[in-house]
């Protein structure tokens, strides 16, 4: 868990570096646009921005550290890291695994079959010479369901590392992974607390 935290901390650094200062900040509010139904009837959709992912993040994590944009949450024990840009229109979440140097040909090998029917919307990556699960979505289209069901896949991926290698909610299928309950749906519920 130590090495885990320390991750975490490095990644924190790395990202709160003033390389990142382009992160753009908005005030409170919701932005909104108009989309059509099928019937061609037009509605109203909420954008996603800081202000609103804030406010989801506190029912997972009362007490999020970081800035705007660059927050760390903690749930259960893991740490995950959610980085926004609304200039750019993205939205990423990250925890660390392993080092990337503790991955043999087999592991590799068992990761990438994951990231095609196992790890679903979340994802394996490899980057700054460690192991990484990751969810990436473009931030003004994000919905309140994907950003819970993205942070518990996320998690879900970090917690079966070395073992089934799933994001919890279903298989793809055509492979050797297999499923089990696991922190996506815990995600979605406390999210869903009100």
């Amino acid at each position: 868990m130590k090495r885990f935290s320390i991750f975490i901390t490095s990644l924190f650094i790395i990202l709160g570096s003033p390389a990142l200062s382009g992160f753009a900040y908005q005030e409170k509010g919701e932005a909104q646009e108009k989309s059509q139904n099928e019937d061609g009837t037009e509605h109203q959709i909420t954008k996603m921005t800081n202000a609103k992912l804030l406010e989801l993040i506190k029912r997972i994590d009362p007490n999020p550290t970081g800035r705007v944009g660059n927050w760390q949450v903690k749930f259960e024990g893991h740490a995950v890291q959610i980085i926004t840009d609304e200039k750019a229109n993205r939205m990423r979440m990250v925890t660390g695994i392993a080092k990337a140097e503790s991955l043999d040909k087999v592991k590799l090998y068992r990761i990438m079959q994951a990231n095609f029917e196992s790890a679903l919307d979340a994802r394996y990556a490899i980057a700054q010479k460690i192991v990484w699960s990751t969810y990436i979505h473009p931030l003004s289209a994000l919905t309140e369901k994907e950003f819970y069901s993205g942070l518990g896949q996320t998690l879900s991926l970090a917690r079966t590392y070395g073992t089934t290698f799933s994001s919890g909610v279903f298989v793809f299928g055509g492979g050797d992974s297999a499923t089990q309950e696991n922190i996506h749906n815990k995600i979605i519920k406390k999210g869903q607390e009100i």
